[in-house]
């Protein structure tokens, strides 16, 4: 099939996981909690793994960067990443409270730019190889779900009705296939603008997980809640290695 089949489908596949929100109408509070605080640890751990196991390696196995090159535009990545949090609001609410987002709007904007550089990443990857745009957008879902869930809840409680809050949240999520189409345009244009894009993705996934997940699951003090995060965090490890090991054979 085409490339831009599987970047049209992956994104479209990506934007349906806003919708995620409806469960949570039927789920009581203490159980929505726990899903949240496992889907956290395992998004940690596969998204730190994806980045250095699959996006950083890919990157230098290439040989189109230098290692250097791959380290500098992996901070370089995760700077982008620390000042959109910084300039725009940007917050992953994993747990119905967001500190940083005062408005609903807000928390929809952010989550639109976010959205848009995954569809970018997405349209990278699978340039690269289908089987590695399929690895890449499984990290990017495992991410979306406890974000997803999280932002609906912050939007109905911000004002917003419950039909409203998943078709804006939709609405916001769509930029990914946006993303995703420039990706594709750009990367047709310059046949290394993909293996740029990589490391790059690969220090905000870093970001992600270690200064937004990780520090939601220090936040619970219960040493059986620690291990068990661990356990979910090891598996998201574990998860991204053997997809790895599976593809490459």
């Amino acid at each position: 099939m085409p490339i831009l089949f599987w970047i049209i489908a992956a994104t479209l596949f990506d934007s349906v996981v806003a919708l995620v929100g409806v469960f949570s109408l039927w789920i009581k509070d203490r159980i929505l909690k726990d899903l949240l605080f496992a889907l956290v640890a395992f998004s940690a751990g596969a998204l730190l793994s994806g980045a250095l196991l699959h996006l950083m390696a890919e990157s230098i196995e290439s040989k189109v960067l230098s290692v250097n090159t791959v380290f500098v535009l992996v901070l370089a990545g995760f700077s982008v990443f620390f000042m959109m949090e910084k300039f725009l609001y940007w917050r992953h609410c994993h747990n119905g409270v967001c500190e940083v987002h005062p408005y609903t709007y807000l928390i929809l904007f952010g989550d639109a730019a976010h959205n848009f550089i995954d569809g970018l990443v997405i349209a990278a990857s699978f340039i690269v190889d289908v089987k590695f745009g399929m690895i890449t957008t499984l990290m990017i879902i495992s991410h979306e779900v406890p974000q997803e869930l999280g932002d609906f809840a912050v939007l109905v409680y911000g004002g917003l009705s419950r039909k409203r809050a998943l078709l804006y949240n939709f609405i916001s999520q769509l930029t990914c296939v946006t993303g995703g189409l420039i990706g594709y345009a750009a990367s047709s244009a310059s046949s290394t603008f993909s293996i740029y894009l990589l490391p790059l993705a690969a220090g905000g996934f870093i970001y992600i997980s270690a200064s937004d997940l990780i520090p939601e699951l220090h936040r619970e003090a219960d040493i059986k809640k620690s291990i068990l995060a661990f356990f979910f965090f090891a598996t998201g490890v574990v998860f991204m290695l053997g997809a790895k090991l599976v593809f490459e054979h």
